[in-house]
């Protein structure tokens, strides 16, 4: 329901910006410039929805392959001692843990094409055990058929949770930006190393410290406590490394350690299959065929939620933000010179490319070692798109009523950009 008034909200506040703009301003090329990105933005929708597909289809049956091998109910069973506090509702040893596991450490070696069909699949395997659960509570409470489908469509707090860890964006070593800064000109590329990292675990333990509080999870455990603390561990060894290298070694590792890693789970999967007596290669087709389903089954939610962002931006709306949160920050007298690079933290969670754009102008107009410059790749490495993640995660198995998710999601994302507006003063201000 709260995504439907964003939605609703995207469109209104872009018609009265452009209604202002072209009544009160003369400018005749707001509505002209809205049409234009509705069709374009339906059309990167599209093509994201087509260049997931070999993905999707590769992973799917990689997973398939893993499951019919054992792997997944291995790995969910070594990891239920934490995960069964963490989501409680899923039974112990279930296989969206090995899955949701997967996806998390794909995202934290910043794997993004096999991040996505990992959670997809772990979504996929909630959804199936949210379906047999509203089918015991439809028997028991007698409930109607039309009741059960409302449960169906209706986000678990497994999925809540999973979604918010995948919106934190938690990223050990976050390559692209670090690339981008190298192209642009910055003396020392790997200077906003420390500084993202720690901004994206601040934003990973707030949200799920957050979504904790929502679903009335006790955080106050062993497993849980010694998770974090390990997290905090981890972190720590991997900010004393980035300062004992320089970029290009740095760079070198990460790539090489993190594509190491996903080939020998490929082929930890494939060898678990041969000693199951399986059909390695049918079962990879299997697999695979759902991953075409699942790419088609997104294109409307992809569709719906890109033409309102590119309807907002096209309007103006986001300079009326940054023109409105400079005013009132200088009105109360603090120090604005973090203002000019909020456009990239604003549009994080709406479009990863458009904040990429908005990290590579602010670098452009500021300098890519300036304190702008720098604020702005550490606002685009310390959340994820939060909006991209609820429609591609959720519309890939029906979800329509997303409960707290978004604003789990969104205080998670403002979570980071206050810790990254916070560590850009300590280190750079």
């Amino acid at each position: 329901m709260v995504l439907n008034y964003i939605w609703i909200g995207f469109f209104l506040i872009a018609f009265a910006i452009a209604i202002f703009r072209l009544v009160f301003m003369g400018d005749t090329s707001v509505f002209p410039a809205i049409m234009d990105s509705t069709f374009s933005s339906a059309k990167t929708a599209f093509e994201i929805s087509l260049g997931l597909t070999g993905v999707l289809s590769l992973w799917m049956g990689i997973m398939q392959i893993g499951e019919k091998g054992g792997l997944v109910s291995a790995l969910s069973r070594l990891l239920s001692p934490l995960f069964c506090r963490l989501f409680p509702d899923l039974p112990k040893g279930h296989p969206a843990y090995g899955h949701m596991f997967m996806n998390i450490s794909a995202n934290m070696l910043g794997l993004d094409n096999a991040a996505t069909p990992l959670g997809l699949k772990a979504m996929e395997s909630m959804q199936e055990e949210n379906r047999a659960q509203n089918e015991r509570k439809a028997r028991e409470l007698g409930l109607s058929r039309e009741e059960v489908e409302k449960l169906n469509t209706t986000a678990s707090n497994p999925m809540i949770m999973f979604l918010v860890l995948n919106t934190s964006g938690l990223t050990l070593i976050p390559v692209s930006i670090l690339v981008y800064r190298a192209q642009m000109g910055a003396a020392q590329p790997t200077d906003i190393f420390i500084p993202i990292l720690l901004a994206t675990t601040i934003a990973t333990l707030g949200g799920i410290i957050v979504t904790s509080l929502y679903q009335k999870i006790n955080l106050l455990n062993r497993a849980i406590l010694g998770t974090m603390l390990g997290i905090c561990l981890l972190i720590s060894g991997v900010v004393w490394l980035g300062t004992q290298v320089d970029r290009d070694t740095m760079n070198l590792w990460s790539t090489t350690i993190a594509n190491v890693l996903l080939f020998t789970i490929i082929i930890g999967f494939i060898v678990a299959g041969v000693k199951r007596k399986i059909n390695v290669y049918e079962a990879f087709v299997e697999g695979a065929k759902g991953g075409f389903e699942t790419a088609v089954r997104i294109i409307p939610y992809l569709v719906a939620i890109l033409v309102a962002i590119g309807v907002f931006r096209a309007s103006g709306a986001m300079d009326v933000i940054i023109s409105s949160t400079e005013w009132l920050v200088a009105s109360m007298g603090l120090n604005a010179d973090f203002v000019p690079a909020l456009p990239t933290a604003i549009m994080k969670p709406l479009s990863g490319s458009g904040a990429r754009g908005m990290m590579v102008d602010a670098m452009t107009t500021y300098g890519a070692d300036s304190f702008v410059g720098r604020l702005s790749c550490i606002f685009q490495g310390a959340t994820d798109t939060t909006f991209y993640i609820l429609a591609v995660y959720f519309g890939s198995v029906g979800i329509r009523h997303t409960r707290h998710a978004v604003a789990a999601g969104l205080i998670t994302d403002l979570i980071g950009v206050v810790a990254a507006i916070f560590i850009a003063y300590a280190f750079f201000g």
